[in-house]
């Protein structure tokens, strides 16, 4: 290919100053000399081409083929009903189409299976993929898609190529579905009141009534029929601190696209509004204020505390009138409001006929139905006073033997201890003999019930937990506890003992003994069963799809055991373990790609038909089998579509592979072209004047 270039030998704008008064010379000459001012002008305009320094440069170029991007989508919406079959089919027939067209280069683009909620991004996925190739080499771009895209540009500029856009949309105009949409979900509610959730059915082609199902953790609390259409609320009371696992289900439609938006999860974070703790101090000693001090540290703790300074026998002639104690509220605190308190602490209490008996059969009523109570004995556990003696002693899980041992002693855990939650590495306990200080006196008793997770000097049970119905006990066989706190032979971990000791009493879902647990990170699940038996039962995880599998466990300290697998699907996983269930959520609970899953022809349409392109459908009219169009080269004309085609178009892109310059006004013939037109010009003029 030859073309003309100049490349001046000075700046352009000094050559058309120049050439401006080379114009003015020659006109004036040309007035005053006449015709053979035409000589003259021919000299000055050699100079203006020298100075111009024009070229032939000859290019040797090699055509490259044109792109056309074929754009498949394989997001999670395109595996509903045959969507993919046909993809997959589409894609064969367009390469083998796009293969016989000469210089076209066919560019498979596979986008849209995203991990997060983005949902389907078709256009990213093209502009990633064509960042190496220049604008003008693109031809076509044909998207193979079911239309539920989320990244559609707003106009046909902000696309970055002007080649035609054509969508072959996948799925079928009958499609039916049924869908849970949420249009009022809480994320934290108080433990022990209700919190309301508005939803709707959703559906296309439906019966216009569903019965919906509602669980919580798995367990069912409601069903009901509701409206199609129709925002509905629902009352789910709150049952415990930490996530509440809400789940609303709508009975399947006989052959829908997808039972996997019949369900929308709401996890509503269980809060404690204030844990009201009563304790009663039997009398003064010195673990009554580490009892104070720690529930008082605690924000989230209401306490209420008493401490019996003046029995009802104690009798020394004191006048009423110069009494200042308050008396102790036993009918309001055990009779009226027992069921206010998550805790009853008795610290070092002796039975001195303060209480009733009654009031005891309403604590152990108040135990059985959920209520905990921790017994902190001291030397009036082993004697006549003991409330092991009183209609307590049901639910107390040790019978005093009347032995009171006094010798310094290191508390041991033993060995249920180990795999309890309570007092699992415990700061100090890694080592043997543990890494803290002695207590000085322990109270014989024999366990009936629940465990020793303590043992204190000759293996006696220090601290026993046990379970009651509904409810918890725990008994602290030794009033030493304060040692600790004061740092006796460098005191020790009495903190994190005694505050887990009263946060499992309150039923805090870390401390449960069983429980299974499991958390997402990307589509990674990580399993945590905790169990107090040495092992650990394999866990059945079950996908939103009714896919199952199961995950053997693996102990990872004393009483946990883990496993890590990786989901197969996003959406609400559910996992067993003998009658324990969980659930994890991989990815987003209510995922965008399965908010509206009808094949759609007029979501791309404006685009496309803004490049010149269309949107049309793949599916047969009758039968399994897709029509694909046609796919041809159009060089002329605006049309790019037709009843059975679509059309693309071809650009003359090619490579300069090399380039030759042959300079016209350099050298012997520019010199000798200037010499000539001046002689000749100089002869003229001489003939003129002789």
């Amino acid at each position: 290919m030859l073309s003309l270039s100049f490349t001046p030998l000075v700046p352009p704008a000094v050559l058309w100053v120049l050439a401006g008064a080379v114009v003015v010379l020659v006109v004036l000459a040309a007035v005053s000399r006449g015709a053979v001012a035409i000589l003259r002008a021919l000299a000055l305009a050699l100079v203006l081409a020298a100075l111009a320094n024009p070229a032939i440069v000859q290019e040797e170029r090699e055509k490259v083929k044109d792109v056309v991007a074929v754009v498949v989508d394989r997001s999670g919406s395109q595996g509903l009903g045959d969507r993919r079959a046909m993809t997959d089919r589409v894609q064969v027939e367009l390469q083998r189409r796009l293969g016989a067209l000469a210089d076209v280069e066919a560019r498979i683009v596979e986008a849209g299976a995203s991990e997060g909620d983005d949902g389907t991004r078709l256009f990213s996925a093209l502009a990633n993929a064509l960042a190496d190739v220049p604008p003008d080499r693109l031809a076509g771009v044909i998207m193979v898609t079911d239309g539920v895209v989320h990244d559609i540009a707003a106009n046909a500029a902000q696309l970055g190529f002007r080649a035609p856009l054509h969508a072959l949309i996948t799925g079928r105009p009958d499609e039916r579905d049924r869908r849970i949409a949420l249009t009022e979900a809480p994320r934290f509610g108080i433990v022990g009141k209700d919190q309301t959730i508005r939803a709707q059915v959703l559906e296309r082609g439906g019966t216009g009534r569903a019965l919906v199902t509602i669980r919580r953790d798995g367990q069912q609390v409601l069903r009901r029929e509701v409206r199609t259409g129709t925002a509905f609320a629902l009352t789910v009371r709150i049952d415990h601190g930490g996530p509440n696992v809400v789940e609303i289900e709508a009975e399947p439609l006989d052959g829908e696209l997808t039972t996997a938006n019949n369900r929308a999860v709401v996890t509503i974070e269980g809060i404690r509004e204030k844990l009201r703790v009563l304790l009663v101090s039997g009398e003064p000693h010195a673990g009554e204020r580490t009892w104070r001090n720690l529930l008082k540290s605690d924000a989230n703790v209401d306490l209420v505390h008493f401490t019996i300074l003046r029995p009802p026998e104690k009798q020394d002639g004191t006048p009423i009138n110069e009494l200042s104690l308050i008396a102790f509220p036993t009918r309001e605190l055990f009779q009226q409001k027992i069921k206010e308190f998550d805790l009853i602490i008795f610290d070092r209490y002796a039975n001195q006929s303060v209480l009733p008996s009654t009031y005891f059969d309403n604590i152990v009523r108040y135990v059985r139905e959920g209520g905990a109570v921790l017994v902190a004995a001291g030397p009036e556990f082993a004697g006549a006073a003991s409330l092991a003696r009183t209609r307590l002693s049901p639910i107390i899980p040790g019978n005093p033997d009347g032995r009171i041992v006094e010798e310094p002693y290191k508390a041991r855990i033993t060995t249920g201890g180990r795999r309890h939650p309570v007092t699992r590495e415990l700061p100090g306990s890694e080592q043997t003999p543990p890494a803290w200080g002695e207590w000085l006196r322990v109270i014989g008793a024999e366990v009936r019930a629940g465990s020793a997770v303590m043992s204190g000097a000759g293996d006696m049970p220090l601290l026993v937990l046990a379970r009651e119905e509904k409810g918890r006990v725990a008994l602290l066989l030794s009033d030493h506890a304060w040692l600790w706190a004061r740092g006796f032979r460098e005191g020790g971990p009495h903190l994190d003992l005694l505050r887990r000791l009263a946060h499992w009493l309150m039923k805090e879902p870390a401390l449960e003994e069983e429980a299974l647990r499991a958390t997402a990170n990307g589509r990674d699940i990580r399993i945590e069963r905790q169990t107090l038996r040495e092992s650990a039962d394999p866990v059945t995880i079950v996908a939103p799809s009714g896919t199952e599998w199961t995950v053997p466990l693996s102990e990872e300290k004393p009483g946990l055991f883990t496993a890590q697998t990786t989901a197969r699907e996003l959406g609400l996983h559910s996992l067993r373990s003998a009658d324990l269930v969980a659930f994890v959520s991989v990815g987003p609970a209510n995922p965008r790609e399965l908010a509206d899953v009808f094949s759609d022809t007029e979501a791309l349409r404006p685009i496309a038909e803004a490049t010149g392109g269309s949107v049309r459908r793949v599916a047969a009219e009758f039968g399994d089998g897709v029509v694909v169009p046609r796919v041809q080269a159009v060089r002329s004309g605006s049309r790019l579509s037709g009843g059975d085609w679509i059309g693309i178009r071809p650009s003359d892109s090619a490579i300069v592979r090399g380039v030759s310059v042959f300079p016209l006004a350099l050298g012997l013939l520019g010199l000798a072209l200037l010499v000539g037109a001046t002689l000749a010009a100089w002869l003229a003029e001489g003939r003129r004047r002789a």
